[in-house]
């Protein structure tokens, strides 16, 4: 899949070029948490949430370049999310990339505040959309919270946190994943297509989003059981480290292969319901499931 990763790069990096624009501040008193946020977004990443939500976008029918403040705003929440995850009382985990952790490269204090920095100047980005229906994006501020508060992403955070050194049922695990992982995957599934006026094709995006997030959480584990650390950028064995369960702990390491095959095949069959130009997103399903990093 050279030609597709090649693909998503440059749409990742077109994104990237916003990255120091959504952080404008020039008073030296904020330098610090700005080089801490810049930081954090700048570290790298294959940029996968906010390239689904342009291209749900896109083969909804959307054309304003205002989807970029949405689609920035998305990678800033995930980073925020990385950042607090990376800190001791989360995970400890002193690199993220192959790069050292936000806490690392600057101290704890400043990394919480970048977070929350982060996270804060999100919804302002995403408020400036321009040249899309202000009922539209009000509508998809409201899925970006929902996805990333309590009832979603962090939803997720705290049931992880509460269950570690237990073992989970799958049905537990996989509500853990649907919120931790995959609420920011549906969310920019979602966003794509409301904020190109397409809220009928919001179920397929949906159902899309929720086969890939749980696909994408399930390699997360066989890579942490038994991936390479230089094409991860990370340690590998966190998960066991911190005695946590996983599909692989569940399940073993082919049926969670076969899981991800399944959801895999699921979420392309969704594509073709939305529109006849998916091919990208059909190739991103492939590609995130036999992903090495």
């Amino acid at each position: 899949m050279t030609d597709f990763k090649n693909e998503l790069i440059a749409k990742a990096e077109n994104i990237s070029l916003g990255f120091e624009n959504a952080i404008p501040y020039d008073d030296v008193d904020f330098s610090r948490v700005k080089d801490a946020m810049l930081y954090s977004l700048q570290i790298g990443g294959k940029r996968i949430r906010p390239v689904l939500m342009t291209e749900f976008y896109v083969l909804c029918g959307g054309k304003a370049k205002g989807i970029y403040n949405f689609a920035i705003a998305l990678e800033m929440i995930h980073t925020y999310s990385l950042i607090h995850d990376d800190l001791p009382c989360m995970d400890n985990d002193d690199f993220r990339r192959g790069k050292p952790s936000c806490h690392k490269a600057f101290d704890e204090a400043t990394a919480v505040l970048a977070g929350d920095g982060l996270l804060t100047e999100a919804f302002a980005l995403a408020s400036r959309a321009e040249g899309i229906p202000a009922e539209n994006i009000v509508k998809a501020i409201n899925v970006l919270a929902e996805c990333a508060g309590v009832s979603g992403m962090i939803g997720g955070q705290i049931i992880d946190i509460q269950n570690e050194g237990k073992t989970l049922s799958i049905e537990k695990l996989q509500k853990l994943y649907s919120l931790k992982t995959g609420a920011l995957i549906k969310a920019a599934a979602k966003i794509g297509c409301i904020l190109a006026g397409k809220e009928d094709k919001c179920e397929y995006a949906e159902r899309y989003a929720e086969n890939i997030g749980l696909a994408f959480q399930i390699v997360d584990d066989i890579l942490d059981f038994c991936g390479d650390e230089a094409l991860l950028g990370k340690p590998i064995g966190s998960d066991e480290k911190n005695n946590k369960c996983t599909y692989v702990t569940l399940c073993g390491i082919q049926e969670s292969r076969n899981v991800v095959e399944k959801l895999t095949l699921e979420a392309k069959m969704c594509v073709d319901k939305i529109g006849t130009n998916g091919r990208f997103l059909r190739d991103m399903a492939d590609y995130l499931a036999i992903r090495d990093n």
